[in-house]
């Protein structure tokens, strides 16, 4: 297979006008009144050419917009790349980390080798330089992204790696923002990882492949340990709800636990967090099968633990000091004769029973055995991530996940990672009006409740999981695929939840 894009990741102390490089990327802000000081220098050096371009209306530096104009004698840049940065008194993080995937995207459809990012100087000193070099090493990561492995012709071709270089012409700045980079390059490369393995289809990835996965990860590191359960020992345990759901497939179900327990002793001072993330290698809806539109989507529904896999990666590259579970429930659900059906009754790891009315609503079926490992090892605080509900998608549309959780502060907690990350989330409620309608008349629960408020219904089911345990719940429906390619990114998994998680985690330790 073909690897994906290899991202060389550094910062460079240099002058803007005289950096050589294939393409030197600058930002402009649409309701700015003239060039800023370093656009004037580069338009001044390139006869007048980016106000030309700005007065014929060629170049509306909108978010997302971007124009090249192309070097002279009087500049080391072959091309500058104009990047539209919106409004500035709308601009964030955000939008810095949206620039870079820009230009990086843009950089990839053009084939350029090597790029300059000076995107950071238009912010002046808005924000901290660390969180720029950070956000430009995470949306370089982001743009560049192209899932190709099995694409054995291609008559443009593409190049096997993109250099990237955040410059600056002050030393003392350009040690703030390689600081921040490195913690971008962790997350960059963790996302990615996501994102290919999210995009390999079934017939690559099944429970046993994903297990296989997480070994790896955990290979030769001193700080991640992982465990895999098989169908045996998941039937010793008691783990009903992973069980049924994989009972249809020849691909036998997996329990996978990785365990994050870093030598400082500063991580015995922070709570124990459990990540359990949803990984359906494939979701057929099992005996009530899904419509065929659109079922080859349904490979993304593993992207809740692919997450949860792909932040482990990153908190070990970080080495932070927090000690974590990434618990993630595998499974394929497929009719056949040896499927569960709608009518069963389940039983649980946690003893608790749950009446199948419909065996496409499997994920919660797998997660509340995740969630109760999680509280078997008395985890302080669980987040489950989840491809759960289409009804989520109904509510809050492509553009955010729901929020749902027992714990204000915690709520508040990842409404901040949110807002840091750049992945976006929103609360909902799963209070005790939605748990009654999971109530079942034969069994302890049943796994759906009404057409109505579906994606809160499916929390309140969890909910009743979590004991007295601090817990949230990300419903990451929608946000897990770019149907079509945007200005910032190619089609396909976007790697959601792994800033978000990640970010969580970070800040947690910071305080």
């Amino acid at each position: 297979m073909k690897k994906i894009i290899d991202v060389e990741l550094k910062t460079r102390k240099v002058d803007f006008s005289k950096c050589k490089t294939n393409l030197l990327a600058v930002g402009l802000f649409s309701d700015a009144k003239g060039l800023d000081k370093l656009n004037a220098q580069l338009d001044s050096q390139l006869d007048g050419a980016i106000e030309r371009l700005i007065k014929l209306g060629d170049f509306k530096p909108k978010e997302g917009t971007s124009a090249i104009v192309y070097g002279n004698k009087s500049i080391g840049a072959e091309r500058v790349l104009l990047v539209g940065l919106g409004e500035k008194k709308k601009a964030t993080l955000d939008t810095l980390r949206k620039a870079a995937s820009n230009t990086a995207k843009k950089s990839v459809e053009m084939k350029i080798e090597t790029i300059s990012l000076a995107l950071h100087k238009a912010f002046g000193g808005r924000f901290d330089l660390s969180a720029m070099g950070q956000v430009c090493a995470e949306g370089a990561y982001f743009g560049s992204y192209r899932y190709d492995e099995f694409v054995t012709e291609n008559e443009n071709g593409r190049a096997d790696s993109l250099k990237v270089e955040v410059i600056d012409s002050d030393s003392a700045k350009m040690k703030k923002i390689n600081k921040g980079l490195l913690s971008g390059r962790a997350i960059g490369k963790a996302q990615s990882y996501a994102r290919t393995l999210s995009n390999r289809p079934a017939n690559v990835i099944n429970p046993a492949e994903l297990a296989a996965a997480a070994k790896e990860l955990s290979r030769g590191s001193k700080n991640l340990s992982c465990t895999v359960f098989d169908e045996k020992q998941m039937a010793a345990k008691g783990m009903g709800g992973v069980l049924a759901v994989g009972s249809g497939s020849q691909n036998k179900p997996r329990f996978i636990v990785l365990k994050y327990s870093p030598a400082d002793r500063a991580a015995n001072r922070q709570p124990t967090v459990g990540l359990v993330g949803k990984a359906i290698t494939f979701d057929s809806g099992g005996i009530s099968i899904k419509p065929a539109a659109n079922m080859d989507q349904m490979k993304l529904d593993k992207s809740g633990g692919i997450a949860v896999l792909a932040t482990m990666k990153a908190i070990t590259e970080l080495e932070l000091p927090v000690n974590v579970y990434g618990i993630i429930p595998s499974a394929e659900n497929l009719p056949s004769g040896t499927s569960y059906r709608p009518g069963d009754i389940i039983t649980t790891l946690s003893g608790k029973t749950v009446e199948v009315q419909n065996t496409d609503a499997e994920g919660r079926m797998i997660l509340c055995d995740g969630i109760s490992y999680a509280v078997k090892q008395k985890c302080d605080i669980i987040i489950d991530i989840a491809t759960l509900t289409g009804s989520c998608m109904v509510a809050l549309g492509k553009y955010m996940a729901g929020l749902m959780g027992n714990d204000e502060k915690l709520i508040k907690q990842l409404q901040r990672a949110s807002k840091d990350s750049g992945e976006k989330v929103w609360p909902m409620p799963s209070s005790d009006e939605y748990a009654k309608e999971m109530k079942s008349k034969i069994a302890d629960l049943k796994n759906i409740g009404s057409k109505w408020g579906g994606a809160c219904t499916a929390a309140a089911f969890l909910r009743q999981f979590v004991g007295d345990t601090k817990w949230a719940h990300l419903d990451i429906a929608g946000m897990d695929i770019f149907s079509k390619p945007t200005e910032f990114s190619a089609e396909g998994s976007t790697g959601f939840g792994v800033r978000l998680l990640t970010t969580y985690l970070m800040n947690l330790v910071a305080g």
